[in-house]
């Protein structure tokens, strides 16, 4: 690999993860705002391929939920962030936000309960990742 081409390519990287705690920090201060419940942040870097960063929080209603999501999508939008997929709107009792590296979950608190995906990936609310909210 030629010198231009290394660095390149370590530009690329560090401009895309700028641009993956740019949108973490979008995502985590719009729960804030809207007063999203429980919120933590999970390292996935290392663990999967699916992110990097894994967002987890509840709404206390439907209502709630699909604010939420809906204020995170238009501020991601408006940042020039793209479209993300997003799953569970219609009904709002969960609803996934795919926004590539970072994945964001906003449950209502019932359905985070069942679901329990703080144990799954391993990140049963330690104290360094809890938000408050």
């Amino acid at each position: 690999m030629s010198e231009t081409t290394h660095t390149e390519a370590a530009d690329a990287e560090t401009h895309a993860l700028a641009r993956t705690e740019d949108l973490r920090a979008l995502a985590l201060g719009c729960l804030d705002e809207m007063k999203a419940e429980e919120t933590i942040a999970i390292d996935l870097a290392g663990k999967t391929s699916l992110a990097d960063t894994m967002i987890i929080a509840s709404g206390r209603s439907q209502r709630h939920v699909g604010s939420i999501a809906d204020k995170i999508l238009q501020e991601m939008k408006a940042r020039g962030f793209g479209n993300a997929r997003v799953e569970g709107m219609p009904a709002c009792d969960w609803v996934l936000i795919d926004a590539g590296d970072v994945l964001v979950h906003i449950f209502r608190p019932e359905v985070r309960g069942f679901y329990n995906l703080e144990k799954m990936w391993g990140a049963d609310r330690p104290a360094g990742q809890q938000l408050a909210g």
